[in-house]
């Protein structure tokens, strides 16, 4: 694989749109008032917890610490696992389709400051568990229940 590309982009040339199996990594980020870190989506200007797919030869963790980084200009320290999810069917707003299994963990701050593309990544707000918006896929709806229930 040319190492100028990504995994999906060299996925897709291969495959064009057709359904593939996609892993995701990220998680749930809570500030000093117990509200969870969202990003407003540049794919879908809709809300979800930070994370993305993994390169081949990374590691779930690697992967989160990457994307967090990349989407909000945090860097994190992996903690406990709080979830793996898998039952999601999705299509992107280009018509690439794939199933996704999303690993998500516990995510502490441990350096950087809050940046946002206006590409990737249109917005960063920390919200109450009370007071979330609506989650743009059901796999962060089911991570966000996860995460009430430890609450």
């Amino acid at each position: 694989m040319n190492q100028t590309k990504n995994y999906i982009q060299w996925i897709r040339e291969k495959v064009g749109q057709e359904k593939i199996m996609l892993v995701h990594a990220g998680g749930c980020i809570f500030n000093e008032q117990g509200e969870v870190l969202l990003q407003r989506r540049g794919d879908c200007n809709m809300w979800g917890f930070p994370g993305g797919a993994l390169e081949l030869g990374e590691t779930p963790q690697m992967a989160a610490i990457r994307e967090v980084k990349e989407e909000t200009g945090l860097d994190v320290e992996i903690g406990k696992l709080i979830g793996v999810y898998t039952d999601c069917d999705a299509m992107c707003p280009n018509g690439d389709r794939y199933q996704s299994v999303c690993i998500a963990y516990e995510l502490f701050v441990v350096g950087g400051n809050l940046v946002c593309d206006k590409n990737e990544t249109l917005e960063l707000k920390y919200f109450s568990l009370d007071d979330m918006p609506e989650l743009f896929c059901k796999q962060h709806e089911e991570l966000l229940g996860d995460i009430k229930a430890r609450s």
